[in-house]
């Protein structure tokens, strides 16, 4: 064998006296070098953690920032309200489509369809009325749009035929349950 080739003994051998171990055939020597290797291990750990605590606090500081600059650029957070609350006007309309008289439940619809003019007006739609405004809204801003249209068709022929619409007890109902689909999306009640 030269004297260039290194064997896996002498690797070893020379390993440990690098690191001050006695001879090879030394096991006390073998045990304090274990010992040294962990206790390198251990600090090193220690090292490795509290650096990643440091990291770690670093990083929730710089968010806690983040989000207080998000708060003062966005202003106030909105909360939808609460569900229990009802509007008085929408119990009103609720109360009229509940009974049994056909003039309460045409009443009702007029009252359902003023309320979505002034619910679009306040939504910024302009125009006369709520046809004109319903022209204007997208349908990617309302998805109940055509519920809206339905709605008010519904109200235009009220509005026009007066007493002789007929108007039926289902149909009623189906036109209030579209305005509520509308108003529950936009959160007006």
């Amino acid at each position: 064998m030269s004297s260039d080739q290194v064997t896996l003994g002498s690797f070893f051998a020379n390993l440990l006296a690098f690191f001050g171990v006695g001879g090879a055939g030394n096991l006390s020597g073998l045990y304090q070098f274990a010992a040294h290797l962990w206790l390198w291990v251990i600090v090193l750990g220690y090292l490795f953690s509290l650096a990643g605590l440091i990291a770690l606090v670093y990083i929730m500081m710089r968010l806690y920032e983040v989000r207080k600059r998000e708060e003062a650029y966005y202003g106030t957070v909105l909360i939808a309200p609460e569900s229990a609350e009802v509007s008085p006007r929408w119990a009103h309309i609720q109360a009229l489509i509940g009974s049994e008289s056909p003039s309460e439940w045409r009443e009702a619809i007029i009252e359902a369809d003023i309320m979505l003019d002034d619910m679009l007006a306040r939504q910024g739609y302009t125009g006369d009325g709520v046809g004109e405004r319903l022209q204007q809204v997208e349908r990617a801003d309302l998805n109940t749009l055509q519920d809206a249209w339905e709605a008010h068709k519904v109200r235009n022929q009220i509005a026009h035929q007066g007493s002789s619409f007929d108007l039926s007890q289902t149909l009623a109902s189906r036109t209030v349950a579209r305005y509520e689909a509308v108003f529950r999306e936009f959160g007006a009640i």
